[in-house]
């Protein structure tokens, strides 16, 4: 339970869905608002079927590609980091000026927005780490995309009602949390790759 505890928590903090609300809502703009939400449990379903293939297929790339569970840490503690770093200190958002289509499908909401890189990225470490924990695993992902769904679910709702001061701040925290878990990431790929 803690592994499936502790992997969810990794994962929603990957997923950044209170971050993701202010391009959801670019994105979202040319969408009728009697369409909104349909639209958004249609992306948000699509995602999870995204991260769900991934998650299975993920240690068979990493066995194509020969790569070593210490140089997978090592490179997901460095991702991890850059997100948690973007996350804390953020820069304009060229997500913002992205071209958007009056409906969006799979692009981008689906993908890269919500299964972007960076959890695809997270699932097949965890995938990697821990190698017959598969059922964990995949309640891991379930259990950190209903969150991040109901919050983006109600993205527009939570932009009016706590405002983007709030927003901004809980993120910064998430990413502080990030932080901590990619430094340990980082740090385990090393001794691992060293054997200290």
């Amino acid at each position: 339970m803690n592994l499936v505890l502790s992997s969810a928590l990794t994962l929603f903090l990957v997923l950044d869905p209170l971050g993701n609300i202010p391009i959801f809502l670019t994105a979202l703009r040319k969408v009728d608002r009697g369409r909104r939400q349909l639209v958004l449990t249609r992306e948000l379903c699509i995602a999870l079927l995204i991260m769900l293939a991934f998650l299975l297929a993920g240690r068979q790339l990493l066995s194509v590609l020969h790569v070593t569970q210490p140089a997978l840490a090592t490179a997901g503690g460095l991702i991890l980091l850059l997100i948690a770093i973007k996350m804390m200190f953020p820069t304009p958002e060229s997500n913002l000026t992205e071209r958007t289509f009056t409906e969006p499908f799979i692009v981008p909401l689906a993908v890269p927005y919500t299964a972007g890189p960076s959890a695809l990225a997270t699932e097949i470490i965890m995938a990697n780490q821990h190698p017959d924990g598969l059922p964990q695993m995949l309640a891991a992902v379930a259990l950190a995309w209903l969150p991040c769904s109901i919050i983006l679910f109600f993205s527009g709702y939570l932009n009016r009602w706590l405002g983007e001061r709030f927003l901004t701040a809980v993120e910064r925290l998430m990413g502080m949390i990030l932080v901590i878990v990619s430094t340990q990431m980082l740090l385990g790929g090393i001794r691992d790759f060293f054997q200290f």
